[in-house]
């Protein structure tokens, strides 16, 4: 079986393979509206490493798609999504995440160094500042969006979603079995983002001390797919050997404490909801495995 990955949108749930993706929406009446689109399977998904930020961006994208889709079933928005408008918004999204998340821990351990000589003086320890400055700032980012009512039922939405898939890898899409499932899963889009906060500070800490404040910074930003190559090889591998071997529990376990703050319980109508996106992929699926005629 393929490994499908989701993603909570407004009153929905998207979920993707390599062959294709859905998504289903409640509308306002209470019925629920899905799309579903195939895709092309690419050469550069199966190359290790450089498949991780191709990924990340291609799944961007769909997710952006299945928001603008959501947001239209639900009521909350006419206007549709248009090239144009969705590389405005991929754009603005990158400036914002490098300005939070890089550049504005860098300057805070720059200035923190100041004060502490001690900081500046290692590459090493400066680098780890960096690094928790910046987890830091997740999470305090994770836990404000969580205040928000909206954001607290897409929150329920992405327990449902990692309840229907949980509930696929044990071969029992039955309703009584997916309320059983936990709304916490390995693979996880939260637990990639903080592995790719622990993976950054390693690599970062090869970049010389010695270099200038805007040389450290564009540095980063170049690393940017090497790191993401590596943390989606390691949430890929960690997922997959969780229930192999005990040592990994201790690695996944920050990931899974870290979805307390993203996902929460569904309700039976969103675990409808759910289950209609998975059962409209893997029909998706069926229908790209018959031979052509």
């Amino acid at each position: 079986m393929q490994a499908i990955g989701g993603q909570a949108v407004i009153e929905g749930v998207m979920f993707k393979s390599r062959k294709g993706w859905t998504v289903a929406v409640r509308d306002q009446k209470g019925d629920i509206q899905v799309k579903r689109e195939p895709l092309k399977t690419r050469k550069i998904e199966k190359i290790p490493l450089v498949r991780g930020f191709f990924i990340l961006f291609h799944t961007l994208i769909l997710g952006i798609k299945a928001l603008e889709y959501s947001a239209k079933v639900a009521g909350e928005e006419d206007k549709p999504i248009t090239p144009l408008t969705l590389g405005l918004t991929l754009a603005f999204s990158f400036v914002l995440a490098i300005g939070i998340f890089l550049f504005l821990p860098l300057y805070m351990t720059k200035l923190l160094g100041l004060l502490v000589p001690s900081v500046s003086a290692s590459s090493i320890l400066f680098n780890l500042v960096d690094g928790v400055i910046r987890v830091l700032l997740f999470l305090v980012y994770v836990w404000a969006i969580g205040l928000w009512k909206e954001m607290g039922r897409i929150f329920e939405y992405h327990g449902a979603e990692h309840k229907v898939i949980h509930a696929l890898e044990a071969g029992d899409l039955s309703a009584e079995r997916i309320r059983k499932e936990s709304p916490r899963h390995p693979r996880c889009g939260t637990s990639f983002l903080l592995i790719v906060m622990a993976i950054s500070i390693l690599v970062f800490s090869f970049i010389p001390q010695a270099w200038p404040f805007w040389a450290k910074f564009l540095s980063r930003v170049v690393l940017i797919p090497l790191i993401a190559g590596l943390s989606y090889e390691t949430l890929r591998g960690s997922a997959r050997l969780e229930k192999k071997y005990s040592l990994m529990k201790f690695i996944v376990f920050p990931g899974l404490a870290l979805q307390r703050l993203t996902t929460r319980e569904p309700d039976e109508r969103q675990l409808e909801v759910a289950l209609k996106a998975l059962n409209e992929l893997l029909a998706l699926e069926d229908v790209n495995d018959e031979p052509a005629r």
